[in-house]
C-alpha cells in the first residue's frame, strides 16, 4: 500500500517508522516531512495544512491510505476531503475533531455527560471573565478555546496572573483567533498521565500509558513547550486506575461523541489527572500527542498498519493491540533558547546506530546536511525491561548527538523513578 502520512514533526517521524515495519506497507510520503525523515519516507512540499494540495497529491499519486495526524489539519477537514475523493483514512473527522479543536466544546461535553473533569465557566466576553476573576479561588486555570500549539492553556498562581491571562488571550490575542472564548477551570492537583487509544467508535484499545514533561527546564520550572521528553509506562497508572479510566471516561466519551453524532474514529488522547477524587479529564486531543508517541510506538509489538485498517473500517474489536512490557525514554534535543527565540542552521552530527532510534522534528537538509530548523529538533529514544535502563540509554544516545546551542532537561523522568516503581 501507498501511504501518505500528514505533517512534519517527530511524532510522525515514529508513525513513520513504525508503519514500515508492517509487510503491507509500500512507499510512505510525508507531506511536507522533514529533512530528518528523508531515509524512510519521500518528502514532499505540500503544507499539512494545504488541505487542497493534500488531496490533489493524494489523487495524482496511486495513494492507497492515508494518516492524518496534527490537529491542524484534522479540524480543518483534512480526513473529509481525501474520503470524499475516495481514499480512506486514518483519524477522525472535522465534526469530531472538534473534541480537540473548541475545549468549549469538549468542557461542555464532559459536563453533559457526566465524565469527570475540573470545574469550570466559559467565558466569550474579557469584561465577564474578569469579573468572574474577582470571586474565584486562586491558583486557577485559563484555556483559549481553540488550538494554540500545545501553550494556550496558563496557570495563574494569584488573580493578577489570571486577569492578566486573560487579557493576553482574549484581548492582545495572543493566541490568535483561538482565544475569542476561553475556559477557566478549577486548579486540580495529582499526577498526570497521557494516555492514547484507538477506537473505531464502537470499542476504545488504550495504548500503554505515558508521562509527559511540559516545562523547558529542570525541575519542571522555564516555559510550557510542547513537551521535552517522556517516559512509558507511567507508574502512577495503576491497573485499578486504568479499570476506572475505562469505565467512567474512556468508554463515556466514545459513547457521549456517538450520541452527539459526531464518531470518533482514529486515536484519542486522554491527557488525564489522578486527584484525590479520581481520574479526571484535564484535555482531549483528537490525534497521537507528541512526544507521547515517540515512547508508545517503539513499544507496540502489533503491526500498526493494520491496527490503522481496522480502526478505518470498523473492525477494532477483533485486532490486536498488544504492547512490550518494557518501559521505554525519549529525550528531547532542543535549541537553546526554545520555545522564546533560538538560531537554526546548525549541522547535526549523529551516527547511524543512533538514528535508528532518533524521531526529527525541526531539521532540514541543507545542500545534503543535515542541519537544525526549529525550536524541538529530534527526539532520541530507548526502550529497556525497566525504567531506569531506557532513561540512562536515552540519554546516553542522546550524549552521542551533537549540534551547536543543543538543549535537553537531564530530569526525564526522575518523578516516575520516584514513585517506586522502576
Amino acid at each position: 500500500m501507498n501511504i501518505i502520512v500528514i505533517g512534519s514533526g517527530g511524532r510522525e517521524h515514529a508513525v513513520i517508522k513504525k508503519l514500515k515495519e508492517s509487510p503491507k506497507c509500500g512507499t510512505i510520503y510525508a507531506l511536507p516531512g522533514n529533512g530528518g525523515m528523508a531515509d524512510d519516507a519521500i518528502c514532499v512540499p505540500v503544507k499539512a495544512t494545504d488541505i487542497q494540495a493534500i488531496a490533489e497529491f493524494a489523487a495524482n499519486n496511486d495513494i492507497d491510505y492515508a494518516v492524518v495526524t496534527p490537529d491542524d489539519p484534522l479540524v480543518l477537514g483534512c480526513v473529509d476531503a481525501l474520503e470524499k475523493i475516495g481514499i480512506p483514512c486514518f483519524g477522525p473527522r472535522a465534526n469530531a475533531a472538534i473534541i480537540e479543536g473548541s475545549k468549549v466544546f469538549s468542557k461542555n461535553l464532559m459536563k453533559k455527560y457526566n465524565i469527570p473533569t475540573a470545574e469550570y465557566e466559559t467565558f466569550s466576553d474579557a469584561g465577564e471573565a474578569l469579573k468572574y476573576l474577582e470571586s474565584a479561588k486562586t491558583p486557577i486555570v485559563i484555556k483559549a478555546d481553540g488550538l494554540a500549539l500545545g501553550k494556550g492553556v496558563i496557570i495563574a498562581q494569584n488573580r493578577d496572573e489570571a486577569c492578566e491571562a486573560v487579557r493576553s488571550i482574549m484581548e492582545d490575542k495572543k493566541f490568535g483567533e483561538s482565544g475569542n472564548n476561553i475556559v477557566i477551570e478549577e486548579f486540580m492537583t495529582g499526577p498526570e498521565v497521557s494516555v492514547l487509544a484507538f477506537t473505531d467508535g464502537k470499542c476504545v484499545k488504550p495504548m500503554v500509558s505515558s508521562m509527559d514533561h511540559k516545562r523547558a527546564l529542570d525541575n519542571d520550572e522555564g516555559l510550557n513547550t510542547g513537551g521535552m521528553g517522556t517516559v512509558a509506562p507511567n507508574p502512577f497508572y495503576t491497573e485499578d486506575v486504568a479499570r476506572e479510566c475505562m469505565d467512567k471516561i474512556f468508554i463515556p466519551t466514545i459513547n457521549a461523541m456517538n450520541a452527539e453524532g459526531r464518531t470518533f474514529k482514529g486515536c484519542l488522547y486522554f491527557g488525564l489527572m489522578i486527584t484525590p477524587n479520581g481520574p479526571k479529564v484535564v484535555e482531549y486531543n483528537c490525534r497521537f500527542g507528541d512526544p507521547e508517541t515517540q515512547v508508545v510506538l517503539p513499544l507496540l509489538e502489533s503491526d500498526l498498519l493494520e491496527i490503522m485498517l481496522s480502526v478505518t473500517e470498523g473492525t477494532l474489536e477483533n485486532t490486536e493491540v498488544k504492547f512490550a512490557d518494557k518501559c521505554a525514554c525519549c529525550v528531547i534535543m532542543a535549541s537553546e533558547g526554545y520555545p522564546v527565540s533560538y538560531k537554526k542552521g546548525y549541522p547535526i552530527e549523529i551516527d547511524s546506530e543512533v538514528k535508528k532510534d532518533t524521531f526529527f522534528a525541526g531539521a532540514k537538509l541543507d545542500g545534503g546536511t543535515l542541519v537544525t530548523d526549529g525550536g524541538r529538533v529530534l527526539g532520541v529514544t530507548a526502550t529497556a525491561d525497566n525504567l531506569r535502563d531506557a532513561i540512562d540509554g536515552a540519554y546516553g544516545k542522546a550524549e552521542k548527538i551533537k549540534f551547536e546551542n543543543a538543549y535537553f532537561r537531564h530530569d526525564i523522568g526522575a518523578r516516575a523513578l520516584s514513585a517506586g516503581k522502576e
